[in-house]
């Protein structure tokens, strides 16, 4: 049974309707009213710049924390392949419902309804607002937008701007923002990092900041806070995130009361640049747009993935036949499409198996060269006129198509690696990349502590246990410009006769003061180590234990080796510097103290969790074929976990209730 701390919140009526009922039903706050209510927003990504924008342009007062320097450094910047919505553009047969049951699926079966189906219908309003807002999706030759396809669908649905789309959304997000903050509605705080929240007779009413110049700790009074902090990716240390990418506003905000909902679901990337060496700080991602038309593979001969790995083979030099299209081979009717995870595990499997192509053995080919020369260079051709082409020349038209669609992608590949993707196939290797475990929330996005909502990568709601490509920018601009403004106005009609409270008040003075305790302990230590020693050793645990594949004996040792690296960074890292300046090795000092807590939880919950399903695959849970054995007796809950004041955490369940979907074993073949 669902858990009674734990109410979804989930309206009444068909699935069709709900959104609908809700909307046309709830209370709502008149424009004078609204004036005198204030919002948080932390965090300035599409999630939060959206929903900065829309509440200031309903006349909110709405205060904005970033701890870059421009909301325009959000890493939701970096997003590159698309962004999913219903519109149907192409006619082949795509629907609200279609995208629904898509990311149902894609997520194992572990999303609630609810949520995924109105992420669904919002989706085609998102494109008309950042059409509306000049973001220049790519077109057609008839002028209508174009759409390509991205894994885990049959369907072309996904918007796009060459492969820059998230620059291109978030420059909309961020001029509608600019504008708020022109006219006084909005009050920016850049180079600021949330340090903890305030809760008063239960409600959030505020949080502590730190000036990341200064060093100085702020307090600040909201009616409610928003974070829209992102996700928990860097917990790996290597991952696609930025390397200022963490956890800590929604980590406080946890130990704070709100419930931490499916921590361990991590998403695996299957197409990003392999590790090079320990010197690296970060991966680099390359968009799954690219497996639209690049084809995987890895050599069908151990002895030929050899003579590749050692230069003895080019790889351009094994014939058709001694390719093996694993991912063609092993799920014909999604062939490279397949969902990330699904893609992640192949790869693995085949570099496992001995067939890697890389130095380290630890990588597989994406190669443009046959779609080239034979989808593309064919048919400009025939638009030519050009009769019997040769190859060369087929080569060469196609590849000025490719250049087109992705030209900064292969030109980021190649100044990385030193490799022309034009002429080499793609190394490739999967990643950490997304989470979709986050705060837990309600339909309405408010987590466990009354006043305190989550918009963005930082909730848990619409992804289940694996995320479609091209959702992550659908679900953060959904919660931002079409959820929230609905939803904090339901909790906000209620707030109206509540005056601004004092930040002297004594909550805020006892949060403040806890801050200042944490970050003179961590510059009082004095060790020997630095952050990132502990950081990277943080990352190798989670990986090896927590990462693509995991099993009760990794867990288990993970749990204990985490519990003992957290006791010697709190006796051992060393933070230069003082705490009243610009410090940034203070600064990730307390984000892998947070990691440090963070990972134990991912892996208790990896542990608690005996089943495979989306990108948590446990070695024990799976089908002779090697795919991800689901057990929905058992296990068809989200998992909300409670921090205790000793530290420890009680896990509470969220049943999963699936009225329109019939839960099936997912298969891709």
């Amino acid at each position: 049974m669902t858990s009674s701390k734990l109410d979804a919140k989930i309206p009444d009526g068909t699935l069709e309707q709900k959104w609908t009922k809700y909307r046309s039903t709830v209370p709502l706050v008149n424009p004078a009213n609204k004036r005198s209510l204030e919002v948080i927003i932390v965090g300035s990504g599409l999630a939060g710049a959206s929903a900065a924008a829309s509440l200031a342009e309903l006349g909110y007062k709405v205060k904005v924390f970033c701890f870059q320097d421009s909301p325009r450094r959000a890493h939701s910047i970096a997003a590159q392949g698309g962004i999913n919505a219903a519109k149907n553009y192409q006619n082949d047969g795509d629907s609200t419902y279609r995208l629904f049951y898509d990311t149902i699926k894609g997520g194992d079966y572990r999303a609630r309804e609810g949520n995924v189906y109105r992420l669904a219908e919002v989706s085609a309003n998102i494109i008309d607002q950042c059409v509306a807002q000049g973001v220049p999706f790519a077109r057609e030759y008839g002028g209508m937008l174009d759409n390509r396809s991205f894994g885990g669908t049959q369907v072309k649905r996904t918007f796009y701007a060459a492969g820059q789309t998230g620059q291109q959304l978030l420059l909309g997000a961020y001029s509608a923002l600019q504008r708020q903050i022109g006219l006084g509605q909005v009050e920016m705080f850049t180079r600021h990092e949330m340090l903890d929240i305030v809760n008063i007779d239960g409600k959030c009413r505020g949080i502590i900041a730190r000036d990341l110049v200064s060093g100085n700790l702020e307090r600040h009074f909201g009616h409610a806070v928003l974070l829209c902090s992102g996700g928990y990716g860097n917990v790996f240390y290597l991952s696609t995130n930025a390397m200022g990418s963490n956890v800590t506003a929604a980590w406080k905000a946890h130990k704070k009361g709100a419930f931490f909902g499916n921590p361990c679901f991590t998403q695996i990337h299957p197409t990003c640049i392999p590790v090079s060496g320990d010197h690296q700080s970060k991966l680099t991602l390359m968009s799954e747009s690219l497996r639209n038309d690049g084809r995987i593979w890895v050599p069908k001969r151990k002895e030929d993935a050899a003579d590749i790995r050692s230069g003895k083979l080019n790889p351009n030099d094994l014939k058709e036949d001694d390719r093996d299209y694993f991912l063609e081979r092993r799920y014909p009717a999604f062939g490279n499409l397949v969902p990330r995870d699904v893609a992640s595990r192949a790869a693995k499997e085949r570099c496992d198996a001995g067939f890697g192509v890389n130095q380290t053995g630890e990588a597989v080919y994406l190669d443009f060269a046959f779609n080239t020369k034979y989808k593309y260079g064919k048919k400009e051709a025939t638009k030519k006129g050009i009769q019997n082409p040769t190859e060369a020349q087929l080569k060469e038209l196609g590849q000025a198509v490719v250049k087109e669609q992705y030209g900064n992608l292969f030109d980021m590949y190649q100044q990385i690696t030193g490799v022309n993707p034009y002429e080499n196939p793609m190394m490739i290797y999967p990643a950490v990349h997304y989470t979709m475990g986050g705060l837990w929330v309600d339909y309405n996005l408010m987590t466990t502590v009354p006043g305190l909502y989550a918009l963005g990568e930082a909730n848990f709601s619409d992804h289940g246990a694996n995320r479609l490509g091209a959702s992550a920018l659908m679900q953060g601009l959904a919660d931002g410009y079409f959820v929230i403004p609905y939803t904090v106005g339901n909790y906000l009609s209620k707030e109206i006769s509540v005056k601004p409270i004092d930040t002297n008040h004594e909550a805020f003075v006892t949060a403040e003061n806890e801050t200042k305790s944490r970050l003179e302990k961590l510059m009082n230590i004095k060790g020997t180590k630095s952050v990132d020693y502990f950081h990277k050793r943080l990352g190798k645990i989670m990986w090896n234990e927590c990462g693509m594949a995991r099993s009760t004996a990794g867990l288990t040792k993970a749990i204990s080796d985490i519990q003992a690296l957290r006791a010697e960074f709190w006796n051992d890292v060393r933070v230069p510097g003082d705490i009243n300046e610009f410090n940034p090795e203070l600064e990730k000092a307390g984000r892998v103290a947070d990691f440090l807590e963070l990972g134990e939880l991912m892996c208790k919950d990896a542990l608690d969790r005996n089943e495979s399903c989306g990108g948590h695959f446990r070695e024990e849970y799976q089908t002779e074929e090697g795919e991800a054995l689901r057990d929905d007796q058992n296990y068809n809950y989200v998992a909300a976990w409670e921090q205790l004041t000793n530290g420890d955490w009680e896990l509470h369940k969220e049943v999963l209730n699936y009225e329109n979907i019939k839960i099936a074993q997912r298969s891709y073949k």
